[in-house]
């Protein structure tokens, strides 16, 4: 009997249709496994919604992967929309590819029920869960930071979760975290791309053996030169990159440049790389239009648009320092590790996985959270000191190849 791994890696979307981070570094790790000596066979099973609703098929997408048209009727409990699939559609496509192990990557779009039906499929399948956010701890979409108000929460309390959610007792909440934790046990090891992100959910009730820390791999490409500079000039110019959205802190650092002087201001480009600002709120897009109108005058903003994966090193090739203004518990941005494979140093909030991600004063610059005069300031010194981004630049470690990251997983939690 053979001894090498059969791997099944799933995630709430598959990246033709989203290019979220949490679904990339699945997909990412799938190909990775397929290479690997250790492993026989692997697929992936990604959801998605083809405009049918959640019919619950399963259909194959290319050689090795999957679409399962799935959805989530109760956000509250994650409770699949297509029950019957799961007994059906997706219990077939277990006995049919025996999977030695299944490396999941979420829940949100699927539910929680798929953990209970591999084990009662096979108990022997081993069930691997890479935690990307804080879902299972906050019920606002895993963000631990309070609707309205948009509060940092440092910890759960069915108190609070309740003024955040009225029509949710603080009995429901500790029944959801029940409910969860009783899905959660189906899972043979956890994975955490941060040690913030870990310690969250030892709190929450995961025994700290459960959970290990493993950063997500990333291209091993050669980094990018250096920016050309023509004479005379700094650098200057710095790069937003990602979804466009209230978490993310974009409002921040377009404030901080309005808090400049203008001659400060002058000497600076921000150049917006982001998507999604038409599915936000109103109030927030016309926030961000605000803020930008006046700096897209000056030449202090361009807004470059939305980008594809293939894009990214063409986008960061121009750019001097990458920004991670977020004003959430980020995990492990994707973006940090994207620009450190770039030779980007980054400038970032010092909060949650992006402290702990980036090294104050050797790859980057830490910034208090949400506070623009502090972000004008590290934007000021980053484009007027000569000599600090050679030196930043020079601090970076490179991020772990895919290769090597499929290796961690397989040596330390398969």
């Amino acid at each position: 009997m053979s001894t090498r791994h059969r791997i099944l890696v799933m995630a709430h979307a598959h990246p033709d249709f989203s290019l979220g981070g949490g679904e990339l570094a699945a997909y990412n790790l799938f190909k990775a496994y397929r290479e690997h000596e250790a492993v026989e066979e692997a697929w992936f099973l990604g959801r998605a919604d083809r405009g049918r609703g959640a019919t619950g098929a399963i259909s194959l997408r290319r050689p090795n992967e999957y679409l399962w048209e799935q959805a989530v009727h109760d956000w509250h409990m994650m409770k699949a929309v297509h029950q019957d699939s799961l007994t059906t559609w997706f219990a077939d496509l277990i006995r049919a590819l025996r999977p030695t192990v299944v490396h999941t990557h979420h829940y949100a779009h699927m539910g929680l029920e798929y953990l209970r039906v591999i084990k009662q499929i096979d108990p022997r399948i081993r069930i691997v869960l890479t935690l990307h956010e804080y879902m299972a701890i906050c019920r606002n979409d895993g963000q631990m930071i309070k609707t309205g108000s948009f509060q940092l929460c440092s910890r759960e309390s069915f108190d609070e979760c309740h003024q955040c959610f009225p029509d949710k007792s603080a009995e429901d909440f500790w029944l959801r975290k029940h409910y969860f934790q009783s899905y959660f046990k189906f899972v043979d090891q956890f994975v955490s791309p941060s040690e913030f992100l870990r310690q969250r959910y030892i709190a929450w009730g995961l025994k700290p053996e459960q959970i290990t820390v493993i950063e997500n791999g990333q291209s091993d490409a050669a980094p990018i030169p250096p920016r050309p500079l023509l004479e005379g000039e700094r650098r200057n110019r710095f790069g937003f990159f990602g979804q466009i959205n209230p978490f993310k802190g974009l409002d921040v650092a377009l404030q901080a440049l309005h808090e400049l002087p203008k001659a400060d201001r002058k000497q600076i480009v921000l150049e917006v790389h982001g998507a999604n600002l038409d599915r936000q709120p109103p109030d927030y897009q016309d926030r961000i239009r605000s803020l930008s109108e006046a700096l897209l005058k000056q030449n202090v903003v361009r807004w470059v648009g939305p980008y594809q994966p293939h894009e990214l090193r063409t986008r960061m090739a121009g750019i001097d320092w990458v920004i991670v203004p977020s004003i959430w518990w980020e995990n492990s941005p994707m973006v940090i590790q994207e620009a450190f494979v770039c030779g980007r140093p980054v400038i970032s909030s010092d909060i949650g996985g992006m402290r702990e991600k980036i090294l104050n004063g050797i790859d980057g610059i830490h910034v208090p959270a949400g506070n623009p005069v502090s972000w004008g300031q590290a934007l000021r010194t980053a484009a007027s000191s000569p000599d600090i981004w050679a030196r930043y630049a020079g601090g970076i470690q490179r991020p772990a190849s895919h290769d090597i990251c499929a290796s961690v997983h397989i040596q330390s939690v398969l």
